[in-house]
């Protein structure tokens, strides 16, 4: 077995949200499950073309920061190649995976997704946020893990201490995987572009330093193609572009050997 450790979608280098790409491991779910909450990072691995999403509390259909690190793993492999293919283990999801000099690129394509309408006061609840007013109607998008995107202002972002453990109950309820909270920044250098917090981990230590699917799913609900920052919450700045192209959603960032968590590789 070789595990690699990388960070992907950092803005800076040394930065991003960890992910380990592991090879060479025929394990159970169960024992894959083992792994990456013994690890506490989020674990891909790859068999062939195959990728196996674990984050510590779940199997997952879809990681797309992950799967950047794959890419960075099978361009390393084949230098050469303009674009390079992956399919995803749960739900065989085709992920077509690009290069831009030190930016990776994944394109996919939206998916239909159901629009479940919260009750009056839901999302109070869930955000633990009383008298909480979302700044646009909340929408359910998808490019393969569907996310209620939620606009608040920009001050709220970070004041918001969800309920995890009521979101994650009533996403399985509603077939949606957590709640994406993201504002438009209007100030200095910032302006035009957007920031997000991801909320669908039951441990707050865990919550995501960088969500590609929701910046994908975002794309698709403005339409067009994004930068979004993610990560002040966990204190690491990550940035996530995105570009629309013949109706694909295309999701992209950094992925770099991450040193500090490296000693994990054999």
């Amino acid at each position: 077995m070789q595990i690699r450790a990388l960070r992907c979608f950092g803005e800076h280098a040394g930065t991003g949200n960890p992910a380990l790409v592991i090879e060479g491991d025929h394990a159970t779910e169960e024992a894959r499950r083992a792994l990456a909450q013994a690890r506490n990072t989020t674990c891909v691995y790859l068999d062939g073309e195959v990728v196996d999403f674990y984050y510590p509390h779940m199997r997952s259909p879809l990681c797309l920061h992950a799967t950047l690190a794959v890419a960075h793993v099978l361009f390393a492999r084949h230098p050469d190649a303009s674009s390079l293919a992956v399919t995803t283990a749960m739900r065989g999801q085709r992920l077509e995976l690009l290069r831009d000099e030190e930016v990776f690129y994944i394109r996919l394509q939206a998916q239909e997704a159901a629009q479940p309408a919260p009750a009056p006061g839901l999302l109070a609840q869930l955000l633990d946020a009383p008298g909480f007013v979302p700044a646009s109607p909340p929408r359910v998008a998808s490019v393969g893990s569907p996310k209620l995107l939620v606009e608040v202002p920009d001050a709220a972002l970070h004041a918001l201490r969800p309920d995890l453990q009521a979101i994650a109950a009533w996403g399985k309820q509603a077939g949606i995987n957590g709640i994406y909270a993201w504002c438009r920044l209007q100030d200095g250098l910032d302006a035009g572009r957007f920031e997000g917090r991801n909320f669908n981990h039951l441990d707050p230590a865990l919550e995501d330093s960088a969500t590609g699917v929701a910046a994908g799913a975002l794309s698709v609900l403005l339409g067009h193609g994004i930068i979004l920052l993610q990560g002040r919450a966990t204190g690491q700045s990550c940035l996530i572009r995105t570009k629309v192209e013949n109706g694909a959603i295309l999701v992209g960032g950094r992925a770099e050997p991450d040193a500090v968590i490296a000693s994990f590789a054999r």
